[in-house]
């Protein structure tokens, strides 16, 4: 009675603390015990001494499939480590085993493996992802099957230790699990399973134990995880109750969360109470396979046969016993075996005579009931219907059928197939004859094969031939001749003067002097300007029998009478001019606005050069620029510090970085280009401390630096170093590679400038395959922090991946060839690359050469607005303060308001208008010219910063 109490207290206490630890999330803390634990929860000091003592056998199967990231591998492994805290691990104690699975099982460590905790945290630590498939039921089985064996350190059933496996999945498994996992759970196992992510929770329902709620459990990722370790500790920690309680089992008591429940030996079976066992009735329960009889026996079961039956040497088929083999029978053809004696049997088509001993031949035709509608033939032991030639029996196999040779042997008419007794033949409809070869048609010809007396048209018919006309003709009477066609006397034509016949109808006509109307029919009497000729620009009036000649508005007629002008020629016409058009009489000229000169072909205007007017001491290139020049150089040079000379890219300062694939897809021979690859690179440089530094990593599944930004201050040491580089020759983690350029390649250690020297970072990443690895995050990084990356692909490199590793734009920084043949182009366009870099990089390659700095070092960036104000306004004061065409301030214009007339008035006002508008227009385009110049200044400056 004792026992029960206290055991219904602790099954209390249990649920108690089993409701509080999954109702609420209780703050994660880690610190250093005083004990020999290394990992402390506030649940472990709060339940600490309920997994004392705890005994246990508890087998982790974890999900390692390729699904599972490295990141997310970690978080499992963090939380077994966790796990791992509050049980009490030991011999005698819990025991742990640990698999792993993907598309295989891998045992990690068994039950028996290790006896502290110590040992098992060193080798979670230790273990390596899979990274292949998802088969959770083929992990399942293997713990059914090995991991809860003895053999591997599993306690027998009879020590009544709880036997737990906790599985840990991301996916869909592969395979079948709800089978393997019943089998689990009937031999007493109790699984919980932990779904993380998108994972089907049926699935997880058809793997745990019930009730689900207290089993299943599925989070939204890896890193809540942690927020099971509670719940865990509750439910792993629970007391025995087999051992505190009297449950009254007749065979076995198996612990479970707060409770337990009943086994049998094998052989029994549980009864309805759930604590008593029956003998199993092995023959109603399994496939026995006795061919008569099964009887059981305690854990078995023994196959009989029936009375004149023996049991057969494998112990389940019966033989029956040969009465006729022991015996003088007499039967005339066969002897049956029957119960306790034999019998005679006649063979198929024969009957047994009333001797019961000799046969007779049946004739199954001779019945009037055979049903066959042609021919009855007998057979052995029945009879056949046949059908006549010509005919096929239906599925009935009585009635006949008269056989479709066409359609059963589909010979290919062209027209018609036509069956016959024995064939059939092809048919050609009216009209049409069979070819020689039996099956085509062609078409009869009459026309040509009679003499058709058709003067123009002969038409075929099925039968004959009809004679037609051409269009225009009627036939005549004979039916074979033709005559023209007269519609003007055929039809009411309706003509008011007179009537004409055209090829296919008729038209009307009128007299000198007339015209037709409309109507196609009526004539009307024609005025002077419908007569034509009278030569008139744009229109013509008639005045009784004459005409006088008329502008539209804004024209005037000149003093021929007849043709017109624009009274504005710069409106009239497409004049060209660049800045602005001045009316001369019935012409016009151009003109440019201050500062500029009109060019030879008297349209554009050009601003006054001042390139030429003054000694601007550049090597190459003056570029006028506003009221100053600047110095340029020519493709492949650079600007030097003083602004004016000209010195060659590849002499320019840079840090260059190679990244080179030493993956197995890559092969010695082609490493060998490769190493030629770079070899030319390194030979357009002018390599030195001051100029190019370069550095080279080769990556397979690990880095390895072949040499630093500041190992070599030569060439021809750099490019020894790059002849004995031996191949690595294993996968392509380019992810990693990306990641040790950004963090150690391009650091003061390694021999890289300082930012603020404003020198060049270029990084060269050469692969031929597929990444194992993510690149886009260390690319990004690099490109982020100012790093010009190029990506050169070859073969079998994945577009995507490189467009992710390249600088934008891609279409300069992403080089592609199919095999390593034409690597060579590859490097030209680099090494253009890498120029036109050091050409944007200098800062002084658009500083004005009168604003140069005094030291002969790198130009400091000016922080200036892109738009100055004084500058704007100057610019729009030189617009609107030009000049007038005729080289007048516009002050000493006439006055509008004096004016002889108001025609006068009109006639300038408009100018002034039109004029103001051109200014208006030219201002913006001077002010966005200076606006463009601005910001390309100023794109240069911010490249230093």
């Amino acid at each position: 009675m004792e026992k029960m109490l206290v055991g219904c207290f602790l099954l209390l206490l249990g649920h108690t603390l089993l409701l509080p630890a999954e109702a609420r999330q209780w703050p994660r803390a880690r610190s250093v015990s005083r004990g020999r634990h290394s990992r402390t929860h506030p649940q472990t000091a709060l339940l600490e001494s309920s997994c004392e003592n705890k005994r246990a056998d508890l087998v982790f199967i974890i999900d390692s499939s390729r699904s599972v990231n490295a990141h997310d591998y970690a978080k499992v492994k963090e939380f077994l480590v966790d796990i791992l805290q509050f049980l009490d691990i030991g011999p005698d104690v819990t025991r742990v085993g640990l698999l792993q699975y993907g598309s295989t099982v891998k045992r990690e460590f068994s039950l028996k493996t290790f006896k502290r905790r110590s040992e098992v945290e060193r080798a979670v630590a230790r273990m390596r992802h899979l990274s292949t498939g998802t088969m959770t039921g083929l992990a399942i089985q293997y713990a059914l099957n090995i991991a809860f064996s003895e053999a591997e350190g599993a306690r027998p059933l009879r020590e009544h230790v709880p036997r737990v496996i906790m599985i840990v999945t991301d996916g869909r498994p592969q395979d079948s699990v709800a089978e393997v996992a019943a089998k689990a759970r009937d031999t007493g196992i109790l699984i919980f399973a932990i779904g993380v992510g998108q994972v089907d929770l049926n699935t997880l329902k058809a793997i745990g134990s019930e009730p689900h709620e207290d089993h299943v459990f599925l989070v939204a990722n890896f890193s809540q995880m942690e927020s099971l370790i509670s719940v865990f500790q509750n439910k792993l920690c629970m007391a025995h109750m087999c051992s505190l309680l009297e449950h009254n089992c007749a065979h076995f008591c198996i612990n479970t969360p707060g409770s337990y429940v009943c086994r049998c030996k094998q052989g029994y079976i549980l009864n309805a109470d759930q604590t008593t066992c029956r003998i199993q009735d092995l023959c109603a329960a399994e496939d026995h396979g006795c061919e008569q009889l099964c009887v059981n026996l305690l854990g078995s079961f023994v196959c009989q046969c029936y009375s004149g039956y023996a049991l057969a040497e494998d112990g389940k088929r019966c033989v029956a016993v040969d009465y006729c083999a022991s015996g003088n029978h007499g039967c005339e053809h066969e002897c049956v075996n029957a119960e306790g004696s034999y019998a005679c049997r006649c063979p198929k088509g024969f009957s047994l005579n009333a001797d019961k001993k000799t046969c007779t031949k049946i004739d199954y035709c001779a019945s009037p009931n055979h049903g066959c509608q042609h021919e009855c033939v007998s057979t052995d032991d029945s009879y056949a219907c046949r059908c006549l030639k010509g005919f096929s029996l239906n599925p009935d196999q009585k009635t006949c059928r008269r056989i479709n040779y066409c359609a059963l042997r589909k010979p290919g008419c062209e027209h018609e197939c036509v069956n016959t007794e024995e064939g059939y033949y092809c048919r050609c409809r009216p009209g049409f004859r069979l070819g020689p070869d039996g099956k085509t048609c062609s078409r009869v010809d009459h026309c040509a094969e009679q003499a058709h007396g058709c003067e123009q048209l002969c038409l075929n018919t099925d039968t004959s031939f009809l004679c037609q006309c051409s269009e225009g003709f009627v036939i005549n009477e004979d039916l074979k001749t033709c005559s023209r066609a007269d519609y003007c006397l055929l039809s009411d034509h309706g003509c008011e003067h007179s009537c004409v016949n055209t090829d296919r109808s008729f038209a009307c006509r009128c007299p000198e002097g007339h015209a037709l109307r409309s109507d196609g029919k009526t004539c009307a009497k024609l005025d002077a300007c419908a007569l034509g000729g009278h030569g008139c620009e744009h229109s013509c009036v008639s005045s009784g029998d004459s005409f006088v000649c008329e502008c539209m508005e804004g024209y005037l007629l000149r003093e021929d009478g007849k043709t017109c002008r624009r009274k504005d020629v710069c409106q009239a016409v497409d004049h060209g001019c660049e800045h602005m058009c001045v009316n001369s009489g019935e012409s016009y000229s151009c003109r440019c606005l201050e500062g500029f000169r009109l060019a030879e072909d008297g349209k554009r205007c050009r601003r006054k050069d001042i390139c030429r007017s003054a000694h601007h001491g550049c090597e190459h290139i003056c570029v006028p620029r506003g009221d100053s020049y600047v110095c340029k150089c020519s493709e492949g040079f650079i600007l030097a510090e003083d602004g004016r000379r000209c010195k060659r890219c590849s002499e320019g300062p840079i840090d260059l970085v190679f990244v080179i694939d030493g993956s197995k897809s890559l092969g010695e021979d082609n490493f060998e280009i490769v190493k030629q690859f770079v070899t030319g690179i390194i030979d357009s440089l002018v390599v030195s401390p001051k100029a190019a530094r370069v550095g080279l990593l080769q990556y397979s599944t690990q880095v390895r630096p072949e040499f630093a930004l500041s190992s070599f201050g030569s060439a021809r040491d750099m490019k020894k170093a790059v002849a004995t580089m031996k191949y690595m020759g294993k996968g392509s983690m380019t992810g990693l590679a990306l990641r040790h350029m950004f963090e150690r390649s391009f650091t003061p250690a390694e021999g890289a400038r300082p930012l603020s020297a404003r020198v060049p970072r270029v990084a060269i990443v050469f692969t031929d395959g597929r990444a194992q690895d993510d690149v886009a995050e260390w690319a990004g990084k690099a490109k982020a922090n100012g790093i010009t990356v190029y990506a050169v692909g070859v073969g079998k490199a994945i577009e995507e991946e490189l467009q992710e590793i390249a600088s934008k734009p891609t279409d300069r920084h992403l080089f592609y060839a199919e095999d390593f043949s034409t690597m060579g182009e590859i490097s030209e366009k680099l090494k253009q690359g890498i120029c036109e870099a050091l050409e944007a990089s200098d800062g002084s390659q658009d500083s004005p050469a009168g604003e140069l700095p005094k030291r002969g070092h790198q130009p400091t960036v000016q922080h200036r607005y892109l738009f100055e104000e004084d500058s704007l306004s100057r610019s729009a004061q030189k617009l609107f303060h030009s000049t007038n065409p005729s080289g007048s301030p516009l002050e000493d214009k006439p006055d509008e308001c004096k004016c002889e007339n108001l025609l006068m008035f009109q006639n300038l006002a408009n100018e002034e208008v039109r004029k103001l508008t051109q200014r208006y227009i030219l201002f913006w385009f001077y002010v966005l010219e200076e606006m463009t110049q601005r910001m390309e200044a100023l794109e240069n400056r911010l490249r230093y910063r």
